[in-house]
């Protein structure tokens, strides 16, 4: 149980650590316990009496941990339903929500990133699979650059040779591998997730070029090469895919 506190106006706001998900917890005014998981992001909040100790406010949040679960599902499952593309919608990028902001112009599309914002830029008229289109081609490059250093490193720690990998829209798997022919597949939704998060998929699949099945010895190999690994895996599977 991991506390970090921090001051706001209304009372005493701290950050509680329920496994792989992180909750709020908002001391103030009230008589009982209360837990919301807001969208569209899953957010996690807590509102406590003013003085309840942490282990009350921690074994209340951990109770609820698999109800928490299926809401963040829920909510999530929502929000991917829903994109039509447009301005104002959340859409993520490495573990973070970025507002999306359409840009249309007589020009190249292209998108760019801001500390807040992922900027669309179409051309005037663009449908929504265009716009569609467009981030997805931009988050397919974004990936490539970010796991391409990954099974380079992973390469050297490991002692394996990765023959190529590539990146499409999967609707079950994160990742898969053919050891036989060396090459890996991972899933074009690992760019929204956390950096964390796409190394475990990435280690999990050259992993198998050292053992093919899921047995003991993968597990250990696991266990040696990336310790939090199942941290990991229990965070991927409370996030759903979509292809």
């Amino acid at each position: 149980m991991h506390f970090f506190s921090v001051m706001i106006k209304q009372g005493m706001k701290t950050k509680l650590k329920l496994e792989e998900i992180e909750a709020e917890v908002i001391q103030k005014k009230i008589n009982n316990l209360h837990l919301r998981v807001l969208p569209p992001d899953g957010t996690v909040r807590i509102s406590a009496p003013f003085h309840t100790k942490n282990e009350i406010i921690h074994d209340f949040a951990f109770s609820r941990l698999n109800w928490i679960r299926k809401q963040r599902l829920r909510i999530s499952k929502n929000v991917l339903e829903s994109y039509k593309y447009i301005n104002q919608e959340i859409h993520y990028y490495m573990g973070c929500g970025y507002q999306l902001k359409v840009q249309a112009k007589n020009e190249h599309p292209f998108v760019q990133l801001t500390d807040n914002e992922i900027l669309l830029h179409v051309p005037e008229g663009a449908d929504e699979d265009k716009r569609r289109s467009v981030l997805h081609e931009w988050y397919h490059s974004q990936l490539t650059k970010i796991i391409s250093p990954l099974v380079k490193k992973w390469e050297t720690i490991l002692n394996v040779s990765v023959e190529r990998f590539s990146i499409r829209s999967m609707k079950t798997r994160w990742g898969s591998c053919t050891p036989k022919t060396r090459k890996i597949r991972f899933n074009l939704e690992l760019v929204k997730r956390s950096h964390a998060c796409l190394e475990y998929i990435v280690v999990h699949e050259m992993v198998h070029l050292l053992e093919a099945s899921h047995n003991n010895k993968f597990k250990a190999l696991m266990d040696r090469f990336y310790p939090n690994w199942k941290l990991y895996r229990k965070e991927l599977r409370s996030l759903p895919i979509k292809a």
